[in-house]
């Protein structure tokens, strides 16, 4: 369904519209799901979704900004994106066509338009980002606080492998649907779990089933900036009052355990899970773990509420 926030349209996905007149369903506790770079809502597994629902919860998930089906800002330009990846990297100021502050008032947004006043948010690499801007702007709105995968963007946490940065910026090979497809592929393998690979074939299916619902890679380069040009929210995140979890692979190559082990050393009172051989992505096993560690965090925050 199309919901309106900040100006903007949203592509949203609510657990609770599958029957609106039933009560139950629109009471329940709210988990928002925020995805990462240029990932639209699909990217979600789905056993990832119907077990929180199956745990009690109505869950919401949308297409941020730039991406998906929601609104596509191309009048902002396209941005240099080799050029603003080095200004970050000399610790020069980058010039973004909009911030993650403004992606977390998308969220905040989304869940005004719903009717909804608190939420748990749980977000994953760059949506974990924005999940640490929503409870850093909002914390009344915040029951509690999960980021996988993810950073608090301080300076000089390691970097990942040049290789990987290469895939991530560089241009397919060809023209075509096939050379796009076939890079992405490439990509997530890159970046995937060692221990836990997806089939290629798998894979080539999730890719191929994006392409087909939406391609915007421009959208993507200025959600890029916006995660490079954050150059503050280190230091913000001792402000976050929400009950936090932080969850991130051992083998993540792309954004190194270092950034989680630094992320939950600087929320106050948050919760640290390492997962054995998981890297950036979110296959079957790794979930199962993620969710072992994510339904009782929901819970303990829920009765917090209620005490």
């Amino acid at each position: 369904m199309k919901v309106v926030a900040n100006g903007l349209e949203f592509e949203v996905e609510d657990s609770a519209s599958i029957n609106p007149l039933d009560a139950d369903l629109q009471a329940r506790p709210v988990v928002v799901l925020i995805m990462g770079l240029g990932m639209q809502l699909i990217a979600w597994p789905q056993q990832f979704v119907d077990d929180l629902v199956d745990a009690g919860y109505r869950v919401i998930r949308f297409d941020n900004r730039d991406i998906g089906l929601s609104s596509h800002l191309d009048h902002l330009g396209r941005p240099r994106i080799v050029w603003e990846v080095l200004k970050h990297r000399l610790g020069l100021r980058n010039r973004s066509a909009y911030s993650l502050a403004d992606m977390a008032a998308d969220t905040l947004g989304i869940l005004d338009t719903l009717g909804i006043k608190r939420a748990h948010i749980v977000g994953v690499s760059m949506g974990g980002m924005i999940a640490q801007r929503v409870a850093i702007a909002a914390p009344h709105r915040v029951t509690s606080l999960t980021s996988i995968m993810s950073s608090s963007g301080a300076r000089k946490l390691p970097q990942p492998d040049k290789a990987i940065v290469k895939l991530l910026t560089r241009r397919p090979a060809g023209a075509g649907m096939e050379a796009i497809a076939a890079q992405s592929v490439k990509l997530f393998q890159a970046i995937g779990s060692p221990a836990y690979p997806t089939p290629e074939e798998e894979l080539m299916e999730r890719v191929q089933a994006g392409l087909a619902r939406s391609f915007h890679p421009v959208g993507m380069l200025r959600q890029m900036v916006a995660v490079v040009a954050d150059h503050d929210r280190a230091e913000a995140l001792a402000r976050i009052q929400s009950p936090t979890l932080v969850i991130h692979g051992d083998s993540d190559p792309l954004v190194p355990p270092e950034h989680g082990v630094d992320t939950a050393n600087r929320i106050p009172g948050a919760r640290l899970v390492t997962i054995e051989g998981m890297g950036h992505d979110l296959p079957p096993e790794p979930v199962n773990q993620i969710l072992n560690a994510l339904v009782p965090h929901l819970q303990q925050a829920q009765r917090k509420v209620h005490a």
